[in-house]
């Protein structure tokens, strides 16, 4: 296993073909200040660019929070001015996140609350454990949420239950939350991180190419009328049909042995 570190406050791990983007501010319980959001889009973008990276896992180094949002005590601070300059610096690291071009998945413990949550929700599958607090409680604080989580949480629960949420600024726990579809997987105490990264494991022995294809239809095609989406399902079709992957997957399969992917 090799590290990498962005900054301070970020860190990569690589597990084969699986790479851990760890959050790793836990003095501060991950809130996401200037520097760290800096980081967070770097290493996104690094990420992005390596093909031997088929499913990214987004970790917490801090054993009782995922990410608690926003570093709030570094905002009391900004002036009007300030707040407009840092805007797309940490609009960058929500967008990082959410345009990863392979499986994404979110391992969440404790708190995560507001941004935090919004790290979460920008993955496509979000592994937690019974110990986890999720929610949107911006208009508690006079703001709205600001990292997609108008957008992401009615794509997972429905318009008005997100209106509920969202509006009453409530927190939900573990149970909830898995129950309205906020969470995909329940895990033991404490096996987040390992449950996340053995699905996500599971999901590298597959066609990179096939992979990275297959989350452009879901995210493209989402939300468009049907005749509008097979024609985008179709593009990524027509993106992989001649690929190496997919001449190897074929091989693979009529010799009876596992694919070697050229990822190509």
């Amino acid at each position: 296993m090799s590290e990498e570190r962005y900054g301070e406050f970020v860190l990569v791990r690589r597990h084969g073909h699986v790479a851990e983007l760890v959050l790793d501010r836990p003095k501060a319980m991950n809130a996401v200040s200037t520097e760290m959001a800096r980081s967070l889009t770097g290493a996104c973008a690094a990420l992005a660019a390596d093909r031997e990276a088929r499913v990214v896992v987004l970790t917490s180094s801090h054993e009782r929070a995922f990410c608690v949002g926003a570093d709030l005590k570094e905002r009391n601070s900004f002036s009007d001015a300030d707040l407009v300059k840092q805007r797309p610096v940490a609009r960058g690291a929500y967008t990082g996140v959410l345009e990863l071009p392979m499986p994404t998945i979110a391992a969440v413990h404790g708190f995560a609350l507001g941004g935090g949550f919004e790290l979460a929700l920008s993955c496509d599958l979000i592994v937690a454990d019974p110990t986890a607090v999720v929610g949107l409680p911006e208009v508690s604080v006079g703001v709205i949420p600001g990292g997609g989580g108008t957008q992401l949480l009615p794509r997972r629960v429905g318009a008005a239950r997100a209106a509920e949420l969202i509006f009453t600024a409530r927190r939900l726990d573990a149970a909830e939350a898995a129950g309205l579809g906020l969470v995909d997987q329940l895990t033991e105490e404490g096996r987040d991180r390992e449950e996340a990264l053995a699905l996500a494991a599971r999901i590298a022995g597959n066609s990179p190419v096939g992979l990275r294809a297959a989350k452009r239809a879901l995210r493209l095609g989402h939300g468009l009328d049907l005749r509008a989406g097979l024609e985008v399902e179709d593009a990524a079709w027509r993106s992989v049909a001649f690929s190496g992957d997919r001449a190897e997957g074929v091989a693979a399969f009529n010799e009876k042995r596992a694919p070697q992917w050229p990822g190509e």
